[in-house]
Order: structure tokens, then sequence, then C-alpha cells
């Protein structure tokens, strides 16, 4: 399996879950994908590889309609993302 396409899949997952609005939903989404990709990192079975790549561009496509979603309903500034004066 090319490893720059799951480097590259890796990349898109935290740029597109970085876009939430929420700072709860973006940190979970970031959070997720990094578990996912740590839990895989010693798969070796090209089928094993493949099926988790699969799922990886299923979440990808998720997360993207979510961010969608998400920016229509934008809620409140929690007080941490909030700048100082």
């Amino acid at each position: 399996m090319a490893l720059w396409k799951i480097k590259a899949l890796y990349k898109q997952l935290l740029r597109e879950s970085s876009k939430f609005s929420s700072y709860n939903f973006r940190e979970y989404a970031v959070m997720c994908v990094k578990n996912a990709f740590r839990e895989n990192n010693n798969l070796t079975d090209v089928t094993a590889v493949q099926k988790q790549l699969v799922k990886g561009y299923t979440n990808l496509a998720i997360i993207k309609r979510q961010v969608i979603v998400g920016n229509m309903f934008e809620p409140q500034k929690l007080v941490i993302e909030k700048q100082a004066s």
C-alpha cells in the first residue's frame, strides 16, 4: 500500500476536523482521528490496511458534511475560545 495515500488521508482528516466551528466537536474529531491512526499504526496485512483506508475516506466524507451543517448553525463561542483583550 502506498504510504503517501495514508499520510494524505491523515492530513485531510486533520484539516477537515479543524474546520468545526464548535470547540468540543473540533477537539473530539481531531482526537478520534489521531487515536484511530495510532491504533492502526502496526497493520501489515494489505487487506486490513485497505479496509481501514476505505473507512477513513468514509469518515472524511462524514466530517465534511458535518462541518457544513455545523457552520449553518454556529453556536456561541466558549470562554476558552474567546480572545483576551
